[in-house]
């Protein structure tokens, strides 16, 4: 082949562009699923913590012990992201699912057999972190693969799951515990998860192959991009502020002096917030920018800590701080995917994520330890757990803030390249103008200022 024909061949290449629905709703519904059966699960270990707590199940094992069962099954399944992200690339997302699927299925139903803390610690600590980071990688990164216009929304529901799944399992398993005993809890759970989950990993279906996915662990070359670095941030923070939500909150409850039952309704509420915020949050990233509601959600929640959560000293008042707080808190998870899709693009998204899961072991684990060493012994308990918790939604928003900026930038030069206004850039439907090889290829152009850019509006 001559070099002009090669050089006419490579320009008709076709681009590939998502069906932006079709089967891609089916792997929405699966994501759903998977997220209601390994996140949503989890989220009821909160259940399991007052059984040990309150029926001495382990004899010699405190509370912190306990809690740190809990944190360990989250830190695993960021940990083991990584390892998830070289099995999808060896050897598929189906089998990265179904290792994930016989994982968490074995802890649940070995954790019904323990009786030491070491063996908790094991079986749902860390083989069932292990599971759950298998099967979350595993489908994390499918749905934005199949949409373009609709990914936010996409997303918002497969995430939305998570909350759904929390709000149910955590009523499911106190029932269970009380007419059945934490044994058969475990086992029924497993079995169900385990049900659940083979069916959405048969029926997940990834585009990687069609878009050339590179499914990378650990890209190296992400980290000599400062937009790379902005979204790492905006993770990091975002976590160290979520747990503290997530795991505080029903205690604080109790410090009010509210009861035990009013927490676990409390924590029930924040969950039902989550499944009922996430899709909303996808359909107004789609409408107005993604980057612009991650970042405006995310100081939403900032500021929804310093003024209704601080001062929430009633039942009314907590109930009304879990639901709206619930559907802002989480956004996070809900957007990180189409927005790493923006960032880096959707051949290197499976690597980003990866490398973003790892870099949230750190906060995850060590949040609510820090929340708990900034808690008082009398007073307002929390106050400066509070005041940390919306300092760090700050924090991550500011990310966001400086991420927004750099995105105009580049959509400044892809206008400039076409000839064509700023407004008439679809950011929505360009391939993400963080790729390196677009960078090279786009011309030197006068770009406007950080300072203007941080305050101009522009759907992204």
């Amino acid at each position: 082949m001559s070099e002009e024909e090669h050089a006419g061949s490579t320009k008709d290449e076709k681009v590939d562009v998502p069906p932006d629905g079709g089967y891609g709703w089916v792997c929405v519904a699966c994501c759903f699923l998977i997220n209601a059966h390994t996140w949503g699960i989890n989220s009821s270990y909160g259940v399991f913590l007052a059984f040990y707590l309150d029926n001495d199940y382990y004899p010699g094992a405190g509370p912190l012990d306990f809690a740190f069962v809990g944190g360990l099954s989250i830190s695993m399944a960021l940990f083991v992201s990584p390892v998830a992200t070289s099995t999808t690339r060896l050897f598929g997302t189906r089998v990265t699912l179904l290792i994930g699927v016989a994982l968490e299925a074995l802890a649940l139903i070995g954790a019904s057999f323990t009786h030491q803390i070491w063996q908790l610690f094991l079986s749902q600590g860390i083989c069932f972190g292990f599971g759950m980071g298998f099967l979350f990688v595993g489908s994390v990164g499918v749905v934005p693969q199949w949409f373009t216009k609709k990914r936010s929304l996409a997303n918002g529901i497969g995430t939305a799951g998570s909350g759904i799944g929390g709000m149910m399992y955590s009523l499911a398993t106190n029932a269970m515990i009380e007419s059945l005993g934490v044994g058969w809890a475990f086992r029924i759970l497993g079995v169900v998860a385990f049900t659940v989950n083979v069916i959405c990993a048969i029926l997940m279906k990834d585009r990687n192959k069609a878009i050339g996915s590179s499914q990378l662990a650990f890209d190296y070359r992400l980290f000599k991009r400062v937009e790379f670095w902005l979204t790492l941030g905006w993770g990091f923070f975002s976590m160290l502020g979520y747990i503290v939500l997530l795991f505080s909150l029903p205690n604080y409850a109790i410090s009010i002096g509210l009861s035990a039952s009013q927490g676990s309704v409390i924590a029930a509420l924040l969950n039902l917030g989550q499944g009922l915020g996430r899709p909303v949050v996808g359909i107004f990233s789609d409408a107005v920018g993604r980057i612009n509601i991650a970042f405006a959600s995310t100081l939403i929640c900032g500021i929804l800590c310093f003024a209704v959560w601080i001062p929430a000293k009633v039942y009314g008042v907590l109930i009304f701080f879990a639901i709206v707080v619930g559907t802002v808190a989480g956004t996070f998870w809900t957007t990180i995917a189409p927005v790493g899709a923006e960032v880096v693009g959707l051949k290197e998204l499976p690597s980003a994520l990866s490398i973003v899961w790892l870099a949230l072991v750190l906060p995850t684990t060590f949040s609510e330890p820090i929340a708990l060493k900034l808690r008082q012994t009398s007073g307002n308990m929390y106050l400066h757990a509070q005041i940390y918790a919306g300092f760090m939604y700050i924090g991550a928003a500011s990310c966001m803030w400086f991420l927004r900026a750099w995105k105009i930038g580049q959509l400044e030069k892809i206008a400039a390249k076409q000839k064509k206004s700023l407004d008439e850039v679809d950011v929505l439907s360009t391939e993400p103008v963080g790729d390196p090889q677009a960078r090279i290829e786009t011309p030197p152009v006068i770009s406007s200022s950080i300072a203007s850019r941080l305050i101009a509006w522009k759907r992204v």
